[in-house]
């Protein structure tokens, strides 16, 4: 319960309010390029597969930006707890 509580603030504290606010959180671009990788956001969501990521990244360009994201978050794909 507790870990789960803590994955809920650190996904809320970090995630939400700059996806949006129309931007890709800088704590988890580990690349800088303005966009997040599989990669990258199962360092937040662990639970992310290949499959969901691939419905999150509609122009399967590899990379999951910032309208991409609130469309997942939107859909239920990405639960973020406030």
């Amino acid at each position: 319960m507790t870990r789960h509580f803590s994955i809920a603030l650190l996904t809320t504290a970090i995630f939400a309010t700059p996806v949006l606010a129309g931007s890709v959180p800088a704590e988890m671009d580990l690349d800088g390029n303005g966009s997040l990788s599989l990669a990258e956001m199962q360092a937040t969501f662990p639970e992310l597969t290949s499959e969901t990521f691939a419905l999150i990244d509609v122009n399967s360009d590899g990379e999951a930006d910032d309208s991409e994201i609130a469309a997942a978050i939107e859909a239920g794909y990405l639960v973020v707890n406030s």
